[in-house]
């Protein structure tokens, strides 16, 4: 089963994986217009184009255009000309980011980029919006602002009218699950479906003596269940969610209890044959540790045993209820936690509290209520609806708000190393899929790892691939070279390094000294001072004065190509070295370097590489898997 898996991977990667653009371009592009995605709350769309007569440039390009700039001629089909400056997809800027260019290569896109005003339309749309696109724009023409981008993402999976406010609220509360469709959404349209079929159906005396109407209502949930799917993109929750209840659906048609740990595997077997690559992602990991581990839960005699209905009052009957989906939560924050760790460098704390709410107000209240607006629609009478889905939508932001404001909703933590994430996976697996006293085992590799977790120190200096963004780790807090970085670099930056305060400008430190070209620094670690100098601007800086300061530094850290006679104490870090090695994190006290790229690294989704040539210097003291060549 291993070596099947590996030649699966391996088979998709050269098969269906786009070789990504080798390096940046300017490029006037002529091509066809496959997609359009729009983002509302960027003022964008973002277009999927397939180059035309330009064999230099990948079969397709990911391209983002101005709300402003776009024409309603515009649309899939059309032949657009403009012009663009293309990128390879971007690798993960730092050690643990988000790794885009692996993600793009199995969507087939080989480069991203902006197009330039103007956009000329050589032929315009032969074919209107997609289904998908129609109802998006349906919904936010109904229900405007912060709860009309969550209504479009509940009915269709894209949450490009969803704030950035909003969205880290979710995050923060534990609440991210609902916008992304997967079980609670494809079970409650299932389950809706059949209760309304059943319903109507028994209303014929024929049917309710005669017909198998649990079998027709169950078939025409499975019908609704492989629609919803596709119309909000068939995204890997998603099309796990469904597995399961066409699964659930099959034994509750063959008087089987369908619930159990096999159900869950046969869904992964199925998404893993389909999309193997979706093993490393976040999506994949989260979605199906989160069903294991109730299903563990609920297998086991004693949660059983006290969530078994029974002849009580309601409010023993309400507590016992709450109770077991607190216990729920809690078992699904903990199992949780080692992934969005490892992904995020965040884990959240009071999302069992908030689901509480949160959960029920989706299910039986948000969602039945869209779906009426929507039915209504038909025939214009759905304004009604949509006041209450807006309401009903806007006390689930507040909810999100009011528990992602708490400075206790979120644990924050450095870049985790991968041998940590294994051994909380390994600990975590082995203590949920046993049955037997054996399953106890488990809690040795993670509490190892909960150990590591807990040890795992925040790196002294973080660098970006590019190398012009650099983060010290100071007594006051952290420090930023460029105090105009925008506010992604300045999230991926604090993320990474497990830090939730404000980045002071480097600059402003008591220990820096900084010119417009250049910035040195000295920081006390491991029992020695170390002296860091980084080059602030592209000026060309006098010889005899840079050559002094190199020899000062222990580590000089530059975008462009230094000259060979600049030779630090420890590290340069200047474009070629990092060319090759990617984003940095560097522990001074240890003496260690993590790097984006191994030097053996050679996943296809990279553009080639060269070493470091005249221009490199590694660090002399480094050491271990995480140190740099």
């Amino acid at each position: 089963m291993a070596c099947l898996g590996c030649l699966l991977i391996w088979g998709k990667a050269v098969l269906v994986g786009t070789p990504p653009l080798q390096r940046a371009t300017f490029a006037i592009v002529t091509g066809e217009v496959r997609a359009v995605n729009p983002v509302p709350s960027k003022a964008m769309v973002r277009l999927l184009v397939r180059p035309m007569d330009a064999p230099e440039l990948p079969p397709m390009l990911r391209v983002n255009l101005r709300q402003p700039d776009m024409s309603p001629a515009i649309g899939r089909g059309a032949i657009v000309r403009f012009r663009a400056r293309l990128m390879p997809p971007a690798p993960p800027s730092l050690p643990g980011g988000y790794d885009f260019a692996a993600r793009a290569y199995f969507m087939g896109i080989g480069a991203t980029g902006r197009a330039l005003p103007p956009i000329a339309v050589i032929r315009p749309a032969t074919a209107g919006p997609d289904l998908r696109n129609r109802l998006f724009a349906h919904i936010l023409a109904r229900l405007e602002g912060s709860a009309g981008g969550i209504a479009a993402a509940l009915a269709t999976g894209d949450q490009g009218a969803i704030t950035e406010d909003d969205a880290e609220a979710m995050r923060r509360s534990g609440l991210a699950h609902l916008l992304s469709i997967s079980g609670l959404h494809v079970t409650a349209l299932i389950g809706a479906v059949i209760f309304l079929l059943m319903r109507v159906m028994a209303l014929s005396r024929r049917a309710a003596l005669d017909w198998p109407l649990m079998l027709i209502a169950a078939g025409g949930g499975a019908l609704a269940g492989i629609g919803y799917t596709l119309l909000t993109g068939a995204e890997v929750p998603t099309v796990r969610s469904c597995v399961a209840a066409l699964l659930v659906l099959g034994g509750l048609a063959l008087g089987r209890d369908a619930i159990t740990l096999r159900l869950v595997a046969t869904g992964a077997l199925i998404v893993l044959c389909l999309w193997p690559e979706a093993l490393i992602g976040p999506s994949f990991q989260m979605s199906f540790a989160a069903v294991v581990a109730i299903i563990a839960l609920s297998e086991h005699p004693r949660f059983r045993a006290f969530a078994a209905a029974r002849d009580e009052n309601p409010w023993r009957k309400t507590g016992r209820a709450v109770t077991v989906l607190l216990l729920t939560g809690f078992a699904v924050e903990l199992v949780l936690a080692p992934i969005a760790f490892f992904h995020f460098h965040k884990a959240g704390m009071l999302g069992a509290f908030a689901n509480i709410i949160a959960i029920p107000l989706t299910t039986f209240v948000v969602m039945p209520l869209e779906a009426l607006a929507l039915l209504l629609d038909l025939a214009g009478l759905g304004a009604p609806a949509w006041w209450a889905t807006g309401k009903a939508l806007d006390l689930l932001l507040f909810i999100a708000h009011g528990v992602g404001s708490s400075p206790m909703a979120v644990a924050l933590g450095p870049a985790l190393p991968g041998w940590i994430f294994g051994m909380m996976v390994m600990g975590g697996l082995w203590c949920l899929l046993w049955r037997s006293g054996w399953r106890w085992l488990g809690l040795v590799p993670a509490t190892i790892g909960f150990v590591a977790i807990l040890l795992n120190p925040a790196p002294d200096i973080l660098v970006t691939g590019d190398g012009r963004h650099v983060a010290l780790r100071t007594d006051q807090g952290m420090a930023l070279l460029r105090d105009r970085a925008g506010d992604y670099v300045r999230d991926a930056m604090a993320e990474s390094a497990g830090y939730g305060g404000v980045l002071e400008a480097l600059a402003d430190l008591p220990q820096a000294r900084c010119s417009d070209d250049l910035c040195s620094v000295q920081l006390d670690r491991g029992g020695r001072r170390w002296r860091l100098l980084v080059t602030r601007s592209d000026m060309l800086v006098e010889r005899g004065a840079f050559r002094r300061d190199c020899r000062w530094a222990d580590i000089v850290i530059s975008d462009r190509r230094l000259p060979r006679w600049c030779q630090p104490a420890w590290l340069k870090a200047d474009r070629p070295l990092l060319a090759m090695t990617g984003g940095l994190s560097i522990n001074l006290e240890k003496g260690t370097v993590r790097t984006v790229h191994r030097p053996d690294d050679a996943h296809p989704w990279m553009p080639r590489r060269t070493g470091p040539g005249r221009g490199g210097h590694a660090p002399s003291k480094a050491s271990g898997s995480d140190a740099a060549p």
